[in-house]
């Protein structure tokens, strides 16, 4: 366990070499910190001896500058130690939180499928939070107080060796319970983060459904699903508080044995007249100034455990392995005309087939719908083209290449997504059509716009395209988003489109306008399109029916509905319900 502990603080001291200068600066300045403690402790010898049993007036007028002088050394030195050190500490901790940051967003579709999106917010905000503490305000005072604790030991035993092994008599007794209550604390520390983990989660839920929550009047149940968290939260951490709190009664304890040790047998050796007066006072001093920094450090250890919890799972997200990552010698795909090939793919979540055997050759241009009940396959099409997962087997094609073998970036370059949930930034409606292509100008933005037939409702908002439209585009109606959404396509120019229900969640009239704008969208580009309204695709080049992951039927629609198989009963029954 102490090894681990080791391994995972030394993992954490390598993002500190790029402020290795800092660090070093900071190192300095606590020499002089710890200097003026060990000169405070060992002047008091001669303000005894030479002064307050001598009474010597020029030694007298020298107390106020000596202490003034000391007082200046340790200030000055005390900041420029906490000012790099600190500096250093916040980079590091803007370091990791940047990994993890980079690497997260770098995980495949899976991941993201089996993990709260809370999780893993809370592990970038709360875990490296915890990490802070110790890369920063901690590591400031272990090397503080280790440098004041050598000086006061070899003070202790500079004045009397025999008193100082008296003294020393507490110090094995003191690491036992410290290294047990350490181990206790990153315990307790690691399954309240988990605890923190959830909260986060269930905060990003109940707040992004709000309107839902809302609706169905669930506010209390969703207060006491937090409220209960929050108690586990409080459970886990009220350990962590015990065992935090029970050091310094511990070392108060052990110091007041040690101390009484010292001043039972410092007292004979005086009387004995082996030391003077001062030297005992000198050796009192410095034995009190050395259990400040000996608690101190104790209690440093129990906040840098606490940071070995958060490091620890820090650094099991940070090791996790993109299960999609761009093969050895992966090759950036040129603009593509858009001939797409799927052959013999099949797809599975884990254990459950999703697509079998399927196989299918779209030419260039060509507008493809997939329809089939829920749970068919249809989504996981579209996902396997824009390579959010790998096939388990088979492979696909565009423009003649495996795109297993192409640069996840190159691919991503030839794809337009407008999806079933518009997703749109809390940000301005210009921002928003633009992310698709940060190097657009203003004009092709405004085109895209028109196109989408969105210039007109943009331009009647309160600051037009500057107007930002609030979280997840609240301002905007779901017709209005999804035009927004089709704009960014647009502008994205790329040679495939995928439409993922992209008007099943519209009314009659907005999905009219908003068909109009997926017309223009569709121009000269292959176009797979899933759709739950059969009435939307009937027009398509052809028409491919999934029934649990099979390929069964492909035509178009007035052959399919002669064919009288899966696509005519789909039809029948969708304008049955209408009549």
């Amino acid at each position: 366990m102490a090894q681990r502990n080791l391994d995972v603080y030394k993992r954490l001291l390598t993002y500190s070499r790029p402020y290795l200068r800092r660090i070093i600066l900071a190192m300095i300045a606590s020499l002089g910190v710890a200097a003026t403690d060990v000169a405070t402790a060992k002047l008091v010898q001669p303000l005894v001896d030479y002064v307050l049993n001598v009474q010597n007036l020029m030694f007298v007028n020298l107390v106020p500058v000596v202490v003034f002088s000391l007082a200046g050394v340790k200030c000055v030195s005390r900041y420029v130690q906490d000012y790099f050190m600190k500096t250093a500490g916040q980079l590091v901790v803007q370091d990791l939180r940047n990994e993890m940051y980079d690497h997260s967003i770098n995980l495949s579709m899976r991941y993201y499928s089996k993990h709260t999106v809370g999780s893993m917010v809370s592990r970038i905000l709360n875990d490296i939070n915890m990490l802070q503490k110790s890369a920063a305000d901690e590591l400031v005072a272990m090397i503080r107080e280790g440098l004041t604790l050598i000086g006061m030991v070899g003070l202790l035993f500079y004045n009397d060796w025999r008193l100082a092994i008296v003294a020393f008599i507490v110090l094995p007794v003191a690491v036992i319970p410290a290294s047990q209550i350490g181990r206790r604390i990153k315990k307790y520390v690691r399954k309240s983060l988990t605890n923190m983990s959830t909260l986060t989660a269930i905060l990003q839920e109940s707040f992004s459904g709000i309107k839902v929550v809302k609706a169905f009047g669930t506010e209390r149940a969703e207060k006491e699903k937090f409220h209960r968290e929050n108690w586990n939260f409080y459970q886990r951490m009220r350990k962590v508080i015990r065992y935090d709190s029970a050091t310094a009664p511990i070392m108060e304890a052990l110091a007041s044995c040690g101390f009484a040790g010292v001043l039972w047998y410092g007292v004979q050796r005086v009387m004995d007249g082996a030391i003077t007066q001062g030297e005992l006072m000198s050796f009192l001093a410095a034995m009190g100034m050395m259990y400040g920094p000996m608690k101190r450090l104790i209690k440093s250890n129990n906040v840098i455990q606490k940071a070995i919890g958060a490091a620890e799972r820090v650094f099991e997200m940070l090791d996790l392995q993109p299960d999609l990552t761009d093969c050895e010698g992966a090759i950036a795909l040129p603009r593509c005309r858009g001939h797409v090939v799927f052959d013999k793919v099949d797809f599975a979540y884990d254990d459950e087939p999703v697509l079998r055997g399927f196989s299918i050759d779209v030419p260039p241009g060509k507008m493809i719908a997939v329809v089939g009940a829920s749970g068919a396959g249809k989504s996981t099409l579209i996902g396997l083209l824009a390579r959010f997962y790998d096939p388990v087997a088979g492979k696909i094609l565009i423009d003649g290449y495996d795109i297993a073998t192409v640069t996840q970036n190159s691919l991503k370059q030839q794809i337009a997504l407008v999806d079933q949930e518009t997703f749109l930034f809390h940000d301005t409606l210009y921002n928003n059509i633009r992310y698709s292509n940060p190097a657009a100008t203003d004009a092709k933005v405004e085109e895209a716009a028109r196109l989408a037939y969105a210039d007109e409702f943009i331009r009647e908002m309160p600051e037009g395209y500057q107007t930002i439209i609030g979280d997840r585009g609240v301002r905007l109606s779901g017709g209005q988003r999804q035009r927004i959404c089709i704009a960014r396509a647009i502008l994205r120019d790329a040679p495939i489109l995928l439409l993922d229900e992209a008007t099943s969640a519209l009314d009659t009239q907005s999905e009219s306008v908003v068909q109009k704008a997926l017309a223009n969208l569709m121009k000269e580009r292959t176009t797979f399109v899933i759709a739950h309204r059969l009435s939307t695709v009937m027009h398509a080049d052809e028409i491919l029916v999934l029934h649990e992951g099979v390929l069964v039927e492909q035509g178009r629609h007035n052959d399919l509905l002669e064919a009288g198989g899966v696509y005519r009963r789909l039809h029948d029954m969708q304008f049955e319900d209408r009549r």
